[in-house]
């Protein structure tokens, strides 16, 4: 019996020491980047709506096809919902038939990172706002081929659309 409970200490210590250690790294595991445009969870509650803290300051994802943009074929940019910095524009969007909105690059270079996630048991290249670090979604290499075959799978919570 003392020995189960030595066992269950450790791994609790293990645990917690573990979590203490990925604290200040990104998803990748490596040292967190430092972004230009730095608030705190509470600065990006009153700034983002609930749906939109929890995918970008959380990481978290939308529900596929019960989402803004997905069946959006209008023409316009999408910007971030936390800065207004444009994104992704319409013109590369395509439809992936995943349910959610689908793009084969970004409106301009320099306007998104990337980052490994390493996180829910998967290695995935994560899609970050280049001035804040905020999570948009995720890149694939099973976009259209003639257009550079990559799919940056995005949550519409990450974005406001401005027509043209």
């Amino acid at each position: 019996m003392n020995y189960l409970r030595f066992l269950l200490l450790a791994t609790v210590i293990l645990a917690c020491s573990l979590q203490a250690q990925t604290q200040n790294k990104d998803r990748g595991g490596k040292p967190a980047r430092s972004y230009p445009v730095q608030k705190t969870e509470n600065e990006w509650k009153r700034i983002l709506s609930p749906i939109a803290f929890q995918v970008m300051v959380k990481g978290g994802t939308e529900s596929p096809f019960r989402n803004a943009y997905h069946d959006n074929h209008e023409d316009g940019v999408y910007v971030s919902a936390a800065t207004g910095e444009p994104l992704f524009s319409s013109e590369d969007k395509f439809e992936s038939g995943t349910g959610w909105p689908s793009f084969t690059k970004p409106i301009k270079s320099g306007a998104i990172a990337i980052v490994t996630d390493r996180s829910h048991g998967m290695v995935r290249q994560e899609v970050v706002e280049a001035k804040t670090g905020l999570h948009l979604g995720h890149v694939f290499n099973d976009g259209p081929k003639n257009k550079g075959g990559k799919r940056y799978c995005m949550n519409s919570a990450a974005f406001k659309f401005i027509r043209k």
